[in-house]
């Protein structure tokens, strides 16, 4: 691709398994910012077989090509059969369109499987020009919804510039709330603390002091090389405690962390907490350039505020230390709030083929944006740091 002048895309082609794309190719699109839009990060999900057809995620990627067949862009799609690990939740509008008659599944959605973070979802090479790139991968998707038949495309946890701009394509726009917290130049844990409420200060103290059981618990938090087969058996072992009683079946299988560790170790922070040398929890986190990821908990011992410490209060020590700027501690959750981690907005975009349904799910839209606002204005209010002069 010159220097000087941007190629124009020439196709939108679907590829059915990550593997048909170089990583090269992926990547300077993907960018280097969000871990789990890259080639590795997918290649985990579909290589492990925790991303695929038998578990109701087809690999349908979009890569838009210019006429000399160079890579100008990428979006991470999947035809799905259910509505499972999303979280953004369209069940009630599946249901209702199949009650009117209609067939929801399967449809088409620009997202990274069970991976709640907002990141890029029309990954556009640098040397070419976003704006087009980017609407002539929605456009391929939308074209490829129908050449399918199918009922509708969903863009999940896109950042809110992708959002808007689908939204001036006519798409219909859905907003939810996650909870991250913000590094504000704090140069210790102290410092942070120093921030907040003097009630609230206090509480984190006595959490942190309860959750190491008056010393019977230790902490270790591992990256890289130091990373083993052996963490990853217990950590797998409090995941599939927590999947299975928070939803059931657990989605990701032993492989994918294996994978993990092999082709990520370097971005993969794995906190996990013992008891006289032995494992009784763990949370995994994936590190950006500037963000600290939190993604799973498990455990496989109950002590008081445990879980407080080894996902958010060791999530914050990691990111001061390191020099992150934010931490993103993932689906639900307003009691973050009290441990300093605030309500943000999220994003997703839909295109729904049938006219009417398209209607009703607008005006739902309308009113839960309404609510989301609300409660965000709400959740933002009790906030635990102190309150300016």
């Amino acid at each position: 691709m010159g220097d000087t002048e941007q190629a124009l895309v020439h196709s939108v082609d679907v590829i059915h398994h990550i593997g048909d794309i170089a990583a090269a190719d992926w990547d300077v699109c993907a960018g280097p910012d969000n871990p789990f839009v890259s080639h590795k990060f997918l290649s985990a999900l579909e290589q492990s077989g925790s991303a695929s057809a038998e578990q109701g995620w087809t690999p349908h990627h979009l890569v838009a090509k210019a006429a000399d067949g160079s890579v100008l862009g990428v979006a991470p799609a999947y035809l799905k059969s259910h509505s499972y690990g999303e979280y953004v939740f369209d069940h009630g509008w599946a249901d209702a369109f199949e009650r009117a008659g209609g067939t929801y599944y399967p449809k088409l959605q620009l997202a990274v499987p069970f991976t709640p973070v907002t990141g890029p979802r029309l990954c556009v090479h640098p040397d070419a020009d976003g704006a087009t790139t980017s609407r002539a991968l929605l456009a391929g998707g939308i074209d490829a919804a129908r050449r399918l038949g199918i009922s509708s495309l969903h863009a999940t946890f896109c950042t809110k510039a992708e959002s808007q701009m689908m939204g001036a394509e006519g798409l219909l726009l859905r907003t939810g709330e996650q909870f991250h917290w913000l590094n504000n130049g704090y140069q210790s844990f102290g410092e942070f603390l120093g921030a907040l409420a003097s009630r609230k200060r206090k509480a984190i103290a006595r959490e942190r002091r309860q959750a190491l059981a008056d010393g019977l618990v230790t902490i270790e938090t591992l990256t890289g090389a130091a990373l083993t087969e052996g963490h990853w058996d217990a950590f797998f072992g409090f995941y599939m405690d927590t999947g299975q009683r928070k939803w059931g079946t657990p989605y990701l299988n032993r492989d994918f962390f294996s994978l993990l560790g092999q082709t990520m170790s370097d971005q993969v922070v794995l906190v996990m907490a013992y008891k006289h040398g032995t494992p009784i929890a763990g949370a995994l986190n994936m590190a950006g350039p500037s963000v600290l990821y939190g993604r799973y908990w498990g455990c496989s011992e109950y002590i008081p505020a445990l879980h407080f410490e080894v996902c958010y209060y060791q999530a914050i020590d990691f990111a001061i230390k390191h020099g992150l700027g934010r931490v993103e501690a993932g689906a639900q959750g307003p009691h973050k709030i009290s441990r300093g981690y605030l309500p943000v907005h999220t994003y997703s975009a839909h295109w729904i083929a049938d006219p009417a349904f398209r209607n009703g799910v607008a005006a739902y839209l309308d009113q839960e944006r309404d609510q989301v606002d609300d409660e965000i204005g709400a959740l933002t209010a009790r906030s635990p740091f102190k309150k300016p002069d």
